[in-house]
């Protein structure tokens, strides 16, 4: 009797898509694509903001936490006179621990915090120390160090997709352009088994 209520019960939840997914189990891993804006909107004439890419892959452990690595490349313009700007690019590595902070459940909606430490290179108007107008630039390329902080919602697709919203406080040191970038942003995570 035990085993006919099981069966029907595996069936009415197949055939009605009531099936749970199985979601951010331990040993799972993805790899996600992000997209964000930095210290503000970023138009092609923006003068003080910027945007930034970003490849992370992340595996998940108890509890749908995640250890998270990856590459981000970030480009911010400085202002320079009435209408100029310079360029500053930021390639960096990323190691961090994500905290699964809440979930739906129907597991299609995931909200983490994380933290994590970073690393990299940093070049001013791509190393150029003499402006156009022939001043001289006296902030350099520099290697960086530093961390961020994170805010992520997932949301679930399928069991292999997942949309996500992103914002994030990065904050480096070694360099002399700032030392705080806030973004925000979007991506798509692939959940690899």
């Amino acid at each position: 009797m035990r085993k006919a209520i099981m069966i029907f019960a595996a069936m009415l939840a197949l055939f009605t898509g009531q099936a749970m997914a199985q979601r951010c189990l331990p040993g799972m891993s993805a790899v996600e694509v992000k997209a964000n804006m930095a210290d503000g909107f970023y138009t092609g004439d923006s003068r003080n903001c910027g945007y930034s890419f970003g490849v992370y892959y992340s595996v998940f452990k108890g509890n749908a936490n995640t250890w998270t690595f990856g590459g981000e490349y970030l480009k911010t313009y400085k202002p320079y006179g009435e209408k100029g700007r310079i360029p500053v690019a930021e390639f960096t590595g990323e190691v961090g621990y994500n905290l699964h902070l809440l979930s739906d459940y129907s597991q299609t909606f995931h909200l983490y915090g994380g933290v994590s430490a970073l690393g990299g290179y940093e070049t001013v108007n791509w190393g150029k120390s003499v402006l156009s107008d022939g001043s001289t630039l006296h902030n350099g390329d520099a290697f960086i160090y530093g961390g961020a902080l994170t805010v992520q919602a997932d949301f679930y697709l399928s069991d292999k997709i997942a949309l996500t919203a992103n914002v994030k406080e990065r904050f480096v040191f070694g360099n002399s352009t700032g030392h705080f970038h806030t973004q925000y942003g979007v991506g798509v995570k692939f959940i690899i088994e």
